[in-house]
Order: structure tokens, then sequence, then C-alpha cells
């Protein structure tokens, strides 16, 4: 029975190397899924022809903008909506951002600012869908900061219901999504915009259904 110990111990070897191969394959998981986790958060479509370029608020002198006007220069919509609220002197962010596209050479006719008190992508989306639906819109480009653009995908889908949105994101010079777990920047920006979307989609959204459900049956 000599070679009871050494059986044992063989089977300890073994059982010691198939749990280092699943250790080793678990870590490089890991390290694939950290590495591409930062591109989740940028959703992108190949540009199409849109009945509109709608631009949400929040960069009214950058990429934003600039990346609406670019698509409309480049023939994928007849106007870009601009949407912002508030900002100074009586105009809204929209109105500031126009100008400033117009002062870098971009014709004026391509624009429209649509001004609101909105402070949240949700209530954003909430407002400007009733404006997309009043204007019998089907198709629109939406332009947002690249960090931002799943988020606001998935929020305008859900709360803009029978409107088809094409996500055309603008880069964000603060967001990295190659390099995102070693940029400060981009490591905050990840982690607010996944638990975002996570409040929207489990808390937000389905306590807005049932206040428009219960506001419904109030009604009748």
């Amino acid at each position: 029975m000599s070679w009871l110990p050494a059986a044992n111990s063989k089977r300890r070897l073994a059982l010691r190397a198939a749990l280092g191969a699943v250790l080793l394959v678990g870590l490089l998981l890991v390290w694939e899924l950290r590495l591409h986790a930062g591109e989740f958060l940028v959703c992108s479509d190949t540009p199409q022809p849109a009945d509109l370029i709608l631009v949400i608020g929040g960069d009214f002198y950058g990429p934003r903008v600039l990346k609406g006007a670019d698509l409309a220069m480049q023939g994928f919509a007849p106007i870009v909506l601009i949407s912002g609220p508030p900002y100074e002197r009586g105009r809204s962010e929209a109105e500031f951002g126009i100008d400033f596209l117009v002062a870098r050479g971009y014709p004026r006719r391509l624009f429209q600012a649509f001004g609101h008190h909105a402070r949240s992508t949700i209530a954003e989306a909430i407002v400007v869908g009733a404006e997309l639906k009043r204007r019998e819109v089907h198709r629109v480009i939406l332009v947002t900061s690249s960090y931002h653009s799943r988020r606001a995908d998935i929020i305008f889908r859900l709360f803009c219901p029978g409107i088809h949105f094409i996500s055309v994101p603008a880069p964000d010079p603060h967001y990295d999504p190659q390099h995102w777990w070693t940029d400060p920047s981009s490591r905050r920006l990840f982690f607010s915009e996944c638990e975002k979307i996570t409040a929207s989609v489990l808390i937000l959204y389905p306590s807005y259904k049932l206040r428009t459900a219960m506001a419904k049956l109030n009604k009748r």
C-alpha cells in the first residue's frame, strides 16, 4: 500500500494545477473585460439619413454641436435641432450654440434652438420627445458626448417610443475608452455613467411608467 501517499500527492498536484489554470483564465477574462468595458459606454451607429439631427444639451461650445453641424453639412438631415436649458440673459444654451457655429462659418439656416428647463437626461428626453412627436419626425440622429452616448441612447429609446434613434456620438477629451482604468477623469465618468444607467433602467423608467399609468387612470 506504499503507493497510496504517492497517488494522493499526484491528485493534489493535479488539483492545484487545475485551480491554477482556472484562476489564470479568470484573471485573463477580468483583464480583457476591464480593457473593453470602457467601450460599452460609447454607443456608435453608422450615420444614416434622418428627419433631423438632435444635439442634446450639455456642450454648446464644443464637440457635440460641431458633430451635429458636420453631419448636417454631409447631408444626413436637413436640420439640426439643438437642445438646451437657460444659460444667461434670457437665452438658452442652444441659442449660444448656434451663434458659436455660425461664427465658425456654418450656415444659420441649418440650425434651430429648442430651449427648455430640463436638468437631467430623462427630463430632457421627455420634453424633447414631445417636440419630436409634434414635428412628426420618425428618424433622428442623436448626438451627445461619447461617454454619455450609451445612456442617452437607452433613455431616449425608452422615453420616446415610436422614434428611431441613430446614435452618432462626438469625441470627448475627458473620456478615453481605451485607457479608462488608468485615467482618473475617464474612470470617474465610467462608474458614474454605469450607476446612472442602472438607476435609469431599473428604478426611474419603471417609476415613470407607473406614474404615467396612474395619471391615465385618474383621468377616466
